[in-house]
């Protein structure tokens, strides 16, 4: 065990846990963006910065590891200092359409603006202006409001075999891209909406919700996909007492998730659930849900045993 003050109060936590963690375990608020507890370690959006006296900068919490007698301090005024002008660099570069975004109610940096008291930008600049990637049927992705926290990124390479998306280009060019930065409907996505679920804006969302409720209007149920062994969860989502979507959990606990699976429990739950849609030749087009499903065969072999 390790022993050490966060905001004055004597903590202990067993060696090798980050100050992040000591930090939440101990009630002590502290905001993320990158941060995913069963992602790797990243440090990148640097938001949760603390102020630990010895070391020569804010030092990001959810990289740095506890020490014996460390001093931590996660709301003075340089830390404070420092969230206001990382909030206020994001919105320089961020669309503010709040009251129309999918993500509203349950956006991180709405809620930390909100924290913070952070209402605009003080900086100006050049802004980008990325066309809406709406060309497959179950991803919507918007990178004028990515963050480049890069969890979309980790969590897709978390399965072996995909990492269909990662960081392409370099300083104010930099985004998230799929290979030679073709649009992912175009790519080797297989929409199993991991992303979507790790995401902590609006930059991605699911294309079949888009118009159905707000975030808080949306109670959620966790249900467990049977199409395979691998047993994913996912969440239904309830709207006056009828289950309007299937999303996925985050970041689907280290199991692989499919478009089948969730295909497939909206199909059995969703009441008129939209007709799927699989890439052939290139292009998206409408299929029976036996195709979707992978049932072709299965339902031929029982209409021929039934005539036998």
């Amino acid at each position: 065990m390790v022993t050490l003050t966060i905001n004055d109060m004597e903590v202990k936590v067993p060696r090798g846990t980050t100050v992040l963690d000591a930090a939440r375990q101990a009630g002590f608020f502290i905001p993320t963006f990158c941060h995913e507890p069963q992602l790797t370690g990243f440090g990148a959006c640097r938001i949760c910065v603390v102020e630990i006296p010895g070391m020569r900068n804010l030092p990001a919490s959810c990289v740095t590891e506890v020490a014996p007698g460390m001093r931590v301090y996660t709301e003075s005024p340089a830390v404070v200092e420092a969230r206001r002008t990382i909030l206020e660099l994001i919105l320089a570069n961020h669309p503010l359409d709040c009251l129309t975004c999918e993500k509203n109610g349950d956006c991180r940096l709405q809620d930390y603006c909100f924290r913070y008291g952070v209402k605009s930008s003080s900086f100006s600049g050049a802004r980008h202006e990325y066309p809406l990637e709406d060309d497959n049927p179950y991803i919507i992705r918007d990178m004028n409001k990515c963050i480049l926290c890069g969890k979309c990124v980790r969590t897709c390479a978390q399965v072996p075999g995909r990492a269909v998306i990662d960081y392409a280009y370099r300083g104010f060019n930099t985004k998230i891209a799929a290979p030679m930065d073709t649009p992912l409907g175009e790519s080797d996505c297989v929409y199993c909406g991991r992303c979507v679920s790790v995401c902590p804006v609006g930059a991605l969302s699911y294309k079949r919700l888009q118009g159905v409720g707000r975030t808080w209007e949306l109670q959620k149920k966790p249900v467990t996909c049977t199409f395979c062994e691998a047993g994913c969860q996912f969440n239904l989502l309830y709207k006056d007492g009828k289950v309007v979507g299937v999303v996925t959990t985050a970041p689907g606990q280290g199991r692989p998730l499919c478009l089948k699976g969730r295909l497939g429990l909206e199909l059995l739950y969703v009441e008129n659930p939209q007709p799927p849609q699989l890439k052939k030749d290139g292009v998206f087009q409408p299929v029976s849900w036996a195709e979707a499903l992978g049932l072709e065969g299965i339902l031929e072999k029982i209409a021929a045993q039934k005539q036998d």
